[in-house]
């Protein structure tokens, strides 16, 4: 998620708890009502910021362990890759050891 998005979500957030707090205070109810009903809207403010941190937290958590495993997957590749490469070089130089090898026996004669 963007931080602009996490913002945005966090301005609506803030905007609808502003919006509900000045409803209430403006409604015609009993204090006890009016408090009763301010504490419902924090706690349900609360769960909500809750919630949506749990929902970023495991965001994060999978998209590092996407990275994590697609770092160690190229770790991978480059190493059996320079395997591979490894075994050509030693091939050629097995080979042109051999060359070396019949071309010293023929000046040798």
């Amino acid at each position: 998620m963007s931080e602009n998005t996490g913002k945005t979500v966090l301005a609506l957030l803030a905007g609808a708890a502003i919006g509900a707090g000045l409803g209430i205070l403006f409604a015609p109810d009993k204090g006890s009502e009016t408090r009763r009903k301010i504490k419902e809207g924090i706690d349900h403010g609360k769960e909500n910021l809750q919630h949506r941190f749990s929902e970023v937290t495991e965001n994060i958590k999978s998209r590092f362990s996407r990275a994590k495993m697609d770092f160690e997957s190229e770790i991978d590749h480059l190493l059996s890759h320079s395997d591979h490469k490894k075994e050509e070089v030693i091939e050629a130089l097995e080979k042109k050891l051999a060359e070396l090898k019949k071309l010293a026996e023929t000046t040798k004669n």
